[in-house]
């Protein structure tokens, strides 16, 4: 027996009640709307099961892949991946912990958190409404837009880690960076994070929330099948007038394209594959270091098969 289907059958002894998908498709819980199975996801319900299981898998030596929303992963869709993957959905509660504290699951997406931060008159979060991402993925490669970031508000952080269990972070401790933390990278899993906000006044909050959104709908192809940005942004300028001004907008591999709305998503705008994505941000990285002597680096966490 190999080792996924042992951690398999150990999780299925001990862990009798957990919810368990055998061989599912990546590709129903990516936004790029790619990637073939997995040979098992769970779906834990509670930060008690959620550490049991990492507790099991830990113990029979597999570290598993760990998905919010799936909104910032490319996953290879040309066999089967040898691994077994957790989706967080179903950590998702949510707490006023303070005045202006929050503290939630990381499962629970941006908007709603946002929302609840609206609700009761705390400002800060903004910004994080519009992007699609989960709590606990937004904190391990500290999301942002529009002049705000995770950074900005993240105090505490639970995680589970391989090598100590569950422990807690305040901080500077998150090692934060431009589109990183201590997390990213490691196979420490995020269980929880609280966020220190200001106070506000809500219907100015959901004034800046709606203008924010707006902007988002009139410059971004929400409508398309992304992982958002696809590039991170380069020292010098930013990668969509990058690969614009290189002429890759619109240009397409297979059903892969360069959005025609935002040189800076690539877009799956006809069944693409796995290799027509791959291929595409191989190329625009190629012509653009080309013509300007500026290396693009990937944003999208890509998830390859092994051989």
């Amino acid at each position: 027996m190999d080792i996924i289907s042992g951690a398999i059958e150990e999780v299925k002894a001990r862990l009798p009640d957990i919810e368990v998908r055998l061989n599912e498709p990546m590709k129903n819980h990516t936004s790029f709307r790619i990637g073939a199975s997995v040979r098992a996801m769970y779906f834990p319900k509670s930060v008690q099961e959620l550490e049991r299981l990492c507790i099991v898998l830990c113990e029979c030596m597999t570290a598993p892949l760990v998905i919010g929303n799936g909104t910032n992963l490319l996953v290879d869709d040309s066999k089967t991946l040898e691994m077994v993957a957790i989706k967080t959905g179903g950590i998702s509660y949510i707490e006023q912990t303070g005045e202006t504290e929050i503290t939630a699951g990381a499962g629970i997406s941006l908007s709603k958190l946002a929302e609840f931060a609206c609700e009761r008159g705390l400002s800060g979060l903004e910004y994080a409404h519009g992007i699609p991402g989960s709590l606990g993925g937004a904190v391990s490669m500290n999301a942002g837009a529009y002049g705000g970031q995770m950074k900005d508000v993240v105090y505490r952080t639970n995680a589970f880690s391989p090598m100590t269990g569950i422990c807690e972070i305040t901080g500077v401790q998150h090692g934060f960076g431009y589109r990183k933390s201590k997390f990213s990278g490691t196979n420490d899993i995020i269980v929880s994070s609280t966020v220190r906000l200001k106070k506000g006044n809500p219907k100015k909050i959901s004034e800046k929330t709606e203008e924010l959104n707006s902007r988002r709908r009139e410059s971004q192809p929400l409508e398309m099948p992304s992982a958002g940005s696809t590039f991170k942004r380069p020292k010098d300028g930013y990668a969509a007038t990058l690969i614009e001004q290189a002429g890759l907008k619109g240009f397409t591999i297979g059903g892969a394209k360069v959005s025609e709305k935002h040189s800076g998503f690539i877009i799956n705008f006809d069944a693409a594959t796995f290799a027509d994505v791959i291929s595409l941000i191989d190329h625009v990285r190629e012509t653009v270091l080309k013509q300007f002597g500026i290396e693009l680096e990937p944003e999208i966490k890509i998830i390859k098969a092994v051989l």
